[in-house]
């Protein structure tokens, strides 16, 4: 339901491309019950992409063997797991002091992958890649949203193809709430 009085319900129903700056300030002083649907766009690059914008730390092909799947065989023999994973956090205390303490460790998200994707066996890539996102955000406070792709590169599937998989978007204020 929209409000034709309402500055962010003719936003949200138009094509304007409305800038995540502009819906944090009409946020400010709105009633309306659409100000939810725009506090969470307030986080993205631009509205309706569903990315998250800012610093962020990257890891990119992680592999692992694992023993997830739903097929007996996926279960017992296993197989080659990729995973990619974004952390965004504010980086700009650790660009400036070029300390470590400052930010966190490229290892410590990369032992989370390690844990669970060797770990115990999942039946779906969902809930592998909801696992990582949910032992981030439980393990570092810092993290505001976090990225999972989980591909598996050698799939019974007649054809050509470079993996399959899932990939999540997760956020600490929406999925991981205090």
């Amino acid at each position: 339901m929209w409000h034709i009085d309402c500055e962010i319900c003719r936003l949200i129903y138009s094509d304007s491309g409305v800038s995540a700056a502009l819906l944090k300030v009409l946020l400010l002083d709105n009633s309306c019950s659409n100000q939810l649907v725009f506090m969470i766009g307030t986080m993205m690059e631009a509205v309706g992409n569903g990315i998250p914008a800012g610093d962020k730390l990257v890891l990119r092909g992680l592999k692992f063997h694992g023993y997830h799947g739903v097929k007996p065989e996926e279960k017992t023999l296993g197989q080659k797991f990729v995973i990619d994973v974004d952390a965004w956090m504010d980086l700009r205390k650790a660009g400036k002091s070029d300390d470590l303490s400052d930010t966190l460790s490229y290892t410590a998200i990369y032992r989370i992958v390690k844990e669970v994707v060797e770990g115990q066996s999942q039946n779906l890539l969902e809930s592998v890649a909801q696992m990582i996102a949910s032992k981030i955000f439980t393990n570092h406070p810092q993290i505001s949203a976090v990225r999972v792709q989980v591909k598996k590169p050698h799939v019974a599937v007649p054809g050509s193809l470079d993996y399959l998989g899932v990939e999540i978007i997760r956020y600490r204020s929406i999925d991981a709430p205090n």
